[in-house]
């Protein structure tokens, strides 16, 4: 049997509503004569689904405005991130140093304070040391033992000042007589009766002397 478009062996049938439908023949190899066949005359190939001429031609390329907007949001976020990270990294430093500079001026201000307790009350004894050396008495091991105080004292900062024939200074000497002299240009210990002791730039006690300078 051959169908009206002379393709043989596709019969023709009725529908239950009694109108023709027919069979198409989607070999791309025709069966007699083994050629392939041609894509039909509207475009479409042998076998596509019907609707689906152009499809080739669909976009499906991602749109890079897009893209590129998401990346700088992700970048801008991650700045943002870092930028907070690093102000609370430098934060966290800053109080650090403050603390490490206040806990070493707590340290260096405590012990300042224990250095001068002891020497404070080593007065009494440094100033006997004092006369006994001034009278010659400090002789022997008694001479050896005073320098080894003065040593432990200069290792712990402390120092004495006041010696005969220095300036007076009222910050750092405290004058317990004064002698007029109409030779004298200017105001020098005489006598030193106790020395003066300081820490550093902290004077414990001044020294008390005897001066001699010009008549008034």
């Amino acid at each position: 049997m051959t169908d009206p478009t002379g393709t043989p062996g596709v019969p023709e049938e009725e529908s239950s509503s009694g109108a023709p439908f027919h069979f198409t023949d989607k070999r791309k190899v025709d069966p007699e004569t083994g050629e392939p066949r041609q894509a039909a005359s509207s475009g479409t190939p042998d076998g596509a689904a019907p609707g689906a001429e152009g499809i080739d031609h669909l976009d499906f390329e991602p749109q890079e405005g897009d893209a590129l907007e998401g990346v700088d949001t992700a970048l801008a976020a991650a700045q943002s991130e870092a930028a907070a990270h690093l102000d609370a990294l430098q934060r966290e430093r800053a109080e650090f140093v403050n603390y490490r500079n206040r806990a070493k001026r707590e340290s260096e201000a405590a012990r300042s304070r224990g250095v001068e307790d002891v020497l404070v009350a080593l007065l009494p004894v440094l100033d006997d040391v004092d006369r006994a050396r001034a009278a010659g008495d400090l002789t022997g091991p008694f001479a050896a033992i005073a320098d080894k105080l003065d040593g432990v004292l200069a290792k712990y900062g402390v120092e004495r000042f006041g010696q005969v024939g220095e300036e007076f200074d009222p910050n750092l000497h405290h004058a317990l007589m004064h002698q007029a002299d109409a030779d004298a240009t200017s105001t020098t210990i005489s006598i030193v009766i106790e020395a003066g002791y300081k820490i550093g730039d902290k004077v414990v006690r001044p020294a008390n002397v005897a001066v001699v300078g010009p008549e008034n």
